[in-house]
């Protein structure tokens, strides 16, 4: 998989490395009580762990990490990645056989630093990710997960038009280390221009 940088107006999303470990840790200490719904790493040890992980499914194919950056002063300001991607079996001479980018995929492991909370830094985030997926992957499908409990995250995604599926049971672990039970939302690529411009209208303001 070639290297993605995804830049906008306020934050560049880097391609994530080694090199972001200092970064990733300096952001994730400011302020651990934001994370209660998120599992991130505190300490340079327990980064170097989360990054080396992620390297590792990047290599695999399935997962495409990144560091936010933001734009005004090129500090790193959270994590946010591509993964379970998914490329399908298509059968010959089927319209999506001869493409060699993936086919659907989910959006997580996002989390943010406290000086780019309730920023544009999010929103614009999501933007650039999904306008990858839908418009340079073709992308069918994009999932996204919270949990259950997390009512503010649920809103966000329901906002931008992202449609609920159900919820997934004992999912995956928690960040209280309890089993997850997650609110499961899609986009699907029909369902992309209305997103779209929901997120614009939501950049803009």
């Amino acid at each position: 998989m070639d290297v993605v940088t995804l830049e906008g107006k306020h934050v560049r999303l880097e391609q994530l490395e080694a090199r972001h470990i200092e970064g990733l840790t300096a952001a994730s200490a400011a302020d651990p009580s934001l994370y209660k719904w998120s599992l991130v790493p505190q300490g340079r040890d327990a980064m170097a762990r989360y990054v080396s992980a992620a390297l590792a499914l990047q290599q695999a194919g399935t997962t495409l990490a990144f560091a936010t950056v933001r734009l005004a002063d090129g500090v790193v300001v959270g994590s946010t990645r591509f993964f379970d991607i998914e490329r399908w079996p298509w059968p010959e001479g089927h319209e999506r056989r001869g493409l060699t980018t993936p086919d659907v995929c989910e959006i997580g492991y996002t989390w943010l630093t406290k000086s780019a909370i309730r920023t544009a830094a999010n929103t614009e985030a999501k933007l650039l990710m999904l306008t990858h997926a839908f418009e340079t992957w073709q992308m069918l499908r994009v999932c996204l997960h919270t949990d259950r409990r997390n009512e503010q995250s649920r809103a966000a995604m329901e906002r931008i038009g992202a449609r609920f599926e159900g919820i997934l049971r004992a999912h995956r672990m928690a960040a209280d280390f309890t089993a997850r039970d997650s609110a499961r939302y899609s986009i699907v690529a029909a369902e992309w221009p209305d997103v779209k411009r929901r997120l614009q209208e939501r950049l803009a303001r």
